[in-house]
């Protein structure tokens, strides 16, 4: 405990954030941790935690009452919380990932309560950082561990009912972490000091997590809510580019997802863009989840493919576009259709499958592109003239080939439908002569955007 008083004291004359934030963190050696639990008992242990800071802090400008007994809570409280991990990171029999959540919550609470009202001034705020971040991780640990019991028929602390709904419970504490992150994300978003000196500076931080807490319990359509919370208040937020370029990342991805999923695509790609801008060039696993949804949003905005060279240091999602990519790229669509279905769980779970099911759209324009190739150029009216590609193709030479390309017979009807909608989302420029049985295409463009 001495050693960590000492760091208190340090932190507290130079003003340090993340010096004192590494005070409260679980992820200090474990012999150190059982040092700290060693250092006092129950009996004494908030006695020993206040002396030691207020006799830290006599050498300089001394802490006012409020604040000596914020802090000693909450290092008693992370006191208490090491009692609770240290058992769970030895698998002791009695140890128990929920009693560690409940602990680390506790902690949570009385640095709450120091910033609501016992002075805790905002450079302290990545104490918050590192308390919310654990608070989420041990979250996770207790759910997975009760699942587990459940799952070996263990239901000790299950409360049965008539409409007892096991899914429900399945993240029990992970929604509670989800209230706790709104308490500080209220916390940070409503004070009112100048911004210099305001917890507003938190905000990012504490936003991302709750995204990644809402996306764990599937519930991303709550982050809406926060954005639009943010939206209200952003006259009073300092701009976004003057926070760590992590913190940007992290909101400019998980802002370009939500949009996504609402299928907004091109406000997609502008965050995921910006994001994949602002991502440092090493961290692969970052550029690999925004590029998870770029590619798609470029596939569908711009009928763009991504370039080998790009997914090349991505081995996972070459594995899930390239096939795509090359069906598209042939006009194949039976091939397209079992690469879909191949990939299908995949895309699923990464909620990209409507939308990599749109890309048979330009798999078949490009089908049909070929025939308009295939079809050669008319004689020139004049010696010497120009030579214009056949624009008057029969409508059986369509039905012949997309019957090709999907494996099983079309009849007219069936391949007319599929022209019009190229010809209504702009892919294809013409008209269907159905009377004659021709398709007439521009003699200018026919396949916008792909030079023919």
């Amino acid at each position: 405990m001495d050693s960590l008083i000492r760091t208190f004291s340090e932190a507290q004359t130079s003003r340090h954030g993340y010096q004192l934030a590494q005070t409260l963190s679980p992820d200090l050696p474990q012999q150190q941790l059982q040092a700290i639990w060693q250092s006092c008992g129950h009996h004494d242990a908030q006695n020993v935690i206040k002396r030691g800071i207020q006799n830290s802090t006599s050498g300089f400008e001394k802490l006012p009452k409020d604040e000596v007994q914020g802090w000693s809570d909450v290092y008693l409280a992370y006191w208490k919380a090491i009692g609770e991990l240290l058992p769970a990171l030895n698998q002791a029999p009695q140890a128990s990932w929920t009693k560690v959540y409940d602990a680390w919550k506790e902690l949570l609470s009385a640095l709450y309560r120091g910033y609501i009202g016992q002075g805790f001034e905002a450079w302290s705020i990545p104490c918050l950082y590192v308390v919310a971040k654990n608070l989420r991780i041990f979250a996770l640990k207790a759910d997975e561990e009760r699942n587990n019991n459940v799952a070996a028929g263990d239901t000790s602390g299950q409360i049965f009912q008539d409409d007892f709904d096991p899914e429900s419970e399945q993240h029990q504490k992970l929604e509670d972490c989800a209230r706790q992150l709104n308490r500080i994300f209220t916390l940070c978003l409503n004070d009112r000091a100048p911004l210099e000196e305001s917890r507003k500076w938190g905000i990012y931080y504490i936003i991302n997590l709750l995204f990644k807490t809402y996306f764990k319990l599937n519930s991303a359509s709550l982050s809406k809510n926060i954005l639009k919370t943010l939206s209200a208040y952003r006259g009073d937020m300092p701009p976004l580019s003057a926070f760590p370029k992590s913190q940007q990342v992290t909101f400019k991805y998980y802002e370009g997802v939500l949009c996504f999923l609402e299928e907004n695509y091109h406000q997609a790609e502008e965050h995921l863009t910006h994001a994949w801008s602002l991502c440092h060039k090493d961290a692969m696993k970052n550029k690999e989840l925004i590029l998870t949804y770029l590619v798609p949003c470029h596939l569908l905005t711009t009928h763009t493919l991504p370039s080998k060279k790009l997914l090349e240091p991505y081995p996972r999602l070459q594995k899930l576009f390239l096939p795509l990519c090359d069906c598209i790229k042939k006009g194949q669509l039976h091939a397209f259709d079992l690469a879909l279905q191949e990939g299908e769980n995949e895309f699923v779970k990464r909620r990209i499958y409507l939308s990599m099911e749109r890309g048979r759209d330009l798999a078949l324009r490009n089908l049909l592109r070929k025939v308009f190739i295939a079809g050669g150029f008319e004689e020139p009216k004049t010696e010497g003239g120009p030579r214009l590609r056949r624009t008057r193709i029969p409508i059986a030479e369509f039905v012949a080939a997309i019957s090709l390309g999907s494996k099983k017979a079309m009849d007219t009807d069936e391949v007319e439908c599929h022209m019009a909608n190229m010809i209504y989302k702009d892919m294809m420029k013409g008209y269907i002569a159905r009377e004659r049985g021709f398709v007439v295409l521009s003699k200018s463009g026919a396949f916008p955007g792909t030079g023919v």
